[in-house]
């Protein structure tokens, strides 16, 4: 499979193409790189206020689904509008006009974003359907597009227009109607004062929402309703041998940046804590940084116990990683009402 552009190809210069650990924060870093905002992956995550949890089961579902990120795109549109960036989306229910203005602004020297089902790519390493999957398009060919994706999916690769199509076509549970999207720098200078304010308000936004969800499955609330459903995955799932160590890596490893992405947002505010380095802000972020290192490696150990909860057959392992799910309950809770005090102390 040919991951770089052909002589024939249509390119946009000058893209980063490092693949970061999540797919929405790896493509957003893409369009933002290339307006000249030079932002690390934890801060794209953080300023988009981008953590929180779900946990979703349905009879329509293989698997119970446990979620540690808002909805797709949402992260995009709330770091855009907190640093006052020109956002420029486009969806429609056509395939030929999806890729006409999609191929328009590689042709005007402009990378875009695109949201699709990640099942259709050529390159994905695990085959299943996500249409909530986000890419960064940089060229195309007569043949095949050329994309930034993760890390883990190899960073720069291509797939052919074909399936290109059937990815962004893809209906389903967080499908968009061939959404694409653009972002544009605006005359203000994103630089260490225009983060020192932006931060206290993406904090204080992804907190409130994580401490008052509107139903049990999500925040606080909905990690201590995954405490009590994981205790009976052995009846709910058709085979626990290969399905609960699916579960786990997907917790784990992916694009999540790991821990359910706990170590995105804990890193994001470790180097808040550098940016706002000797305010009065700066003990609330040290505080909630510790916290969230502290569940993030929980995260990982119940990611451990799951699979390990299928490898052997052994529900044992299921009650220990409950356990656990309602230690990172209250720990989560603590760093969530710690961080939502930060614009009042930061005032």
């Amino acid at each position: 499979m040919r991951n770089n552009a052909t002589p024939e190809s249509h390119v946009v210069d000058g893209v980063s193409k490092v693949g970061g650990a999540h797919c929405e924060t790896t493509a957003l870093g893409v369009l933002l790189s290339h307006a000249g905002i030079a932002l690390s992956e934890p801060m794209r995550f953080g300023l988009g206020s981008g953590l929180s949890f779900v946990y979703w089961d349905s009879k329509q579902q293989t698997l119970p689904f446990l979620g540690g990120r808002v909805k797709p795109f949402v992260l995009t549109q709330n770091l855009t509008r907190l640093l006052g960036l020109d956002l420029r989306v486009h969806e429609t229910t056509s395939s030929r006009l999806a890729w006409e203005h999609a191929r328009e602004a590689i042709d005007r020297g402009v990378p875009v974003g695109l949201q699709l089902d990640s099942y259709d790519l050529e390159y994905f390493n695990t085959r299943v359907h996500f249409a909530g999957h986000v890419v960064a398009m940089y060229g195309y060919d007569e043949e095949r597009a050329y994309l930034i994706d993760t890390q883990q999916q190899g960073g720069a690769v291509s797939t052919s227009l074909e399936s290109l199509a059937r990815a962004r076509a893809a209906r389903g549970p967080m499908a968009a109607r061939h959404r694409s999207f653009i972002v544009e720098k605006s005359s203000a200078e994103v630089d260490h004062e225009r983060l020192a304010v932006a931060i206290p308000p993406a904090i204080t936004t992804c907190a409130e929402a994580f401490l008052n969800p509107p139903i049990a499955n999500l925040g606080n609330q909905g990690i201590l309703t995954a405490a009590k459903r994981m205790r009976t995955w052995f009846d709910r799932v058709d085979d626990p041998r290969q399905d609960l160590p699916v579960i786990a890596l997907l917790m784990e490893r992916a694009g999540t940046g790991g821990a359910l992405f706990r170590n995105l947002y804990r890193d994001f505010l470790t180097e808040c804590c550098q940016l706002l380095e000797g305010t009065a802000a700066a003990e609330v972020l040290t505080e909630g940084r510790d916290l969230f290192a502290e569940s993030a490696t929980l995260w990982t150990s119940v990611a451990g116990l799951v699979e390990a909860a299928g490898t052997t057959g052994d529900t044992k392992y299921l009650v220990a990683a409950s356990q656990q799910v309602e230690d990172i309950a209250a720990i989560e809770t603590r760093a969530m009402e710690a961080l939502r005090l930060l614009s009042e102390v930061s005032a």
